[in-house]
């Protein structure tokens, strides 16, 4: 993944935003290397540490890109007050999270608008 493009980091109320651009469409094995560290970054530093991982624009991904996405809800969850959520899964991206039954580990909503209303409140 080109450092060009790194993910759109953006505080909303309380609450980070990283959202994924076209860029990340597909999140296969070669994509990742810059994007964890930037992602395990924003779970240590975040403050208050609340997260919302915005996928809109995110078609694809993997085994490797749920690791990615578990060690950053671990480190949110291991400081005081940390929240994580996910929004904007494609259906496939849906599909992958209820066959490995992460969708009840993180929540998960429709847009970023839901997902701020709730972590806001």
């Amino acid at each position: 993944m080109p450092a060009d493009y790194p993910p759109e980091i953006v505080k909303e109320g309380q609450v980070t935003v990283v959202a994924l651009g076209p860029e990340y469409e597909n999140l296969d094995e070669p994509r990742l290397d810059a994007l964890t560290d930037v992602l395990l970054q924003v779970a240590e530093t975040a403050s208050p540490p609340v997260v919302v991982l915005d996928l809109s624009h995110t078609s694809f991904f993997g085994s490797a890109f749920i690791e990615v996405i578990f060690r950053m809800w671990n480190r949110l969850n291991h400081r005081e007050g940390g929240k994580f959520c996910i929004c904007g899964l494609s259906e496939y991206c849906t599909e992958v999270l209820e066959v490995t039954h992460l969708d009840q580990l993180w929540e998960t909503f429709p847009d970023r608008a839901s997902a701020l209303s709730a972590l806001n409140s």
